[in-house]
């Protein structure tokens, strides 16, 4: 491949680029940031991992890598030579110094996804985004001034805020997946607050729950807070809820019994948890069945 006309942003057009041949699995780790709109043509023949997730690797899919993470390709033949085609962005670190978006990149959900879910886009949604990457594309290649930078910092914050678009969009147009996913969560904690797990190991955590579900906990919180307006943390809580008011309502335990049995430690941050969620204490609410 040629030099960069930039050093520290590239866009690639993935045809230009030699076809990949693989005879064995590979890893490898990017120090810079990759967003890849690419189709695939033998996708079934090759299997991709990030982040310890198997990638969706289907046609016309926008996907996003960070720095610093570990990617894997391994094959299902004994050779196979890997047929791309779309577009790569390639930006360093370092491009983003001294702008808003070197601290707010890190804020966009999709860079943390289990990327199992792959961004699917329309036609229409796909011609914009490779419009802006063409812009960008353009704008390096032009005599750089003092207005470049801004200028290509502008596009990329403007195609990372279309990407987040289309992705809240998928949790909703992907109905019935992402009811599957609330389903099972719900099931999942059922059986946690009716076994002994909750007396013993306290409340799941988000990455626990997250892990059941073979989901990243920021996908998973994402998901839920398009579907239900709350994150994994607050269901867990709201599930928690749900039974301390079943165990104060039809039992004679104790309110520092029932605590014990909810996997708190202390009497004080059940009550106070309680309080928050309900507005009033524990004891209060068992009263008003008196």
């Amino acid at each position: 491949m040629p030099k960069p006309e930039h050093p520290l942003i590239s866009v690639l057009k993935i045809e230009s680029v030699e076809s990949l041949k693989l005879s064995e699995p590979t890893s490898w780790c990017y120090d810079f940031y990759c967003i890849a709109l690419k189709r695939v043509a033998n996708a079934n023949e090759v299997k991709l991992k990030y982040s310890q997730q198997t990638y969706d690797y289907n046609e016309g899919i926008l996907s996003f890598v960070s720095p610093n993470q570990v990617l894997s390709l391994s094959i299902d033949k004994n050779t196979v030579q890997l047929k791309q085609s779309g577009w790569l962005l390639l930006i360093h670190p370092d491009f983003l110094w001294h702008t808003p978006l070197a601290q707010t990149i890190k804020q966009y959900d999709f860079w943390n996804y289990s990327v199992n879910e792959a961004l699917f886009l329309s036609d229409k949604e796909e011609a914009l985004l490779v419009n802006l990457i063409k812009n960008m594309e353009q704008e390096y290649h032009s005599n750089i001034d003092k207005f470049s930078k801004s200028i290509i910092i502008s596009h990329l914050e403007t195609l990372l805020n279309y990407a987040d678009r289309f992705y809240h969009r998928q949790f909703i147009t992907r109905e019935k997946s992402s009811h599957q996913i609330l389903e099972r969560l719900e099931n999942l904690l059922i059986d946690y607050f009716d076994s002994d797990d909750l007396t013993l190991k306290g409340l799941p955590t988000v990455g626990h729950i997250a892990q059941s579900l073979n989901l990243s906990p920021k996908y998973l919180s994402s998901l839920l807070k398009v579907l239900t307006g709350q994150n994994t943390q607050q269901h867990i809580h709201e599930k928690l809820i749900e039974k301390a008011k079943e165990k104060l309502s039809t039992t004679n335990l104790s309110i520092s019994e029932i605590a014990y049995e909810l996997g708190f430690e202390h009497l004080q941050s059940f009550s106070k948890l309680f309080k928050t969620k309900t507005e009033i204490s524990p004891l209060e609410f068992r009263q008003s069945f008196n």
